[in-house]
């Protein structure tokens, strides 16, 4: 089954450097109802690299849903978060944030970025695959995506 209106797999960004999460989150999508294709990547300015379709992304799908955490390598996913919100050909991918950061400071300053919702990570296995069924339900079943191009 694919996302209502899309026709096509649902492409999902997965900017996650912690393996180990990153190996659950696909895990969790992989079985899910709607039809996807994950890419992941480790760091913020390879998820930039992609997004841009810069240096060996040339090819690289333009992602439907973006799941972001914002403790990254390189460059953090706030940094990233306010620049595809700033950059018009990207602005619309819905960005999902998921993170272990409860701090008030990093919520606020992820909506004021215009993150489109923000997701503590569970330390939890079984909880963890909970939330991301749950984002997939949500993002992937009852959301109109925008037109990905």
């Amino acid at each position: 089954m694919s996302v209502a209106g899309i026709g096509r797999p649902v492409e999902i960004l997965l900017v996650e450097d912690n393996e180990g999460d990153a190996r659950l989150a696909q895990e969790a999508l992989r079985d899910a109802k709607v039809s996807n294709r994950i890419t992941w990547v480790q760091d913020g300015i390879e998820a930039l690299s992609l997004l841009r379709r810069e240096a060996g992304y040339a090819q690289a799908p333009r992602p439907d849903v973006i799941l972001l955490d914002l403790n990254l390598p390189r460059k953090d996913g706030r940094e990233v978060l306010a620049e595809v919100k700033q950059d018009d050909k990207l602005k619309r991918i819905p960005v999902v944030i998921l993170t272990v950061s409860d701090a008030e400071e990093d919520i606020i300053k992820s909506y004021n970025l215009h993150a489109n919702c923000y997701i503590r990570k569970p330390l939890d296995l079984d909880q963890f695959l909970r939330v991301v069924k749950a984002i997939e339900n949500f993002w992937l079943t009852i959301v109109k995506l925008p037109p990905n191009g």
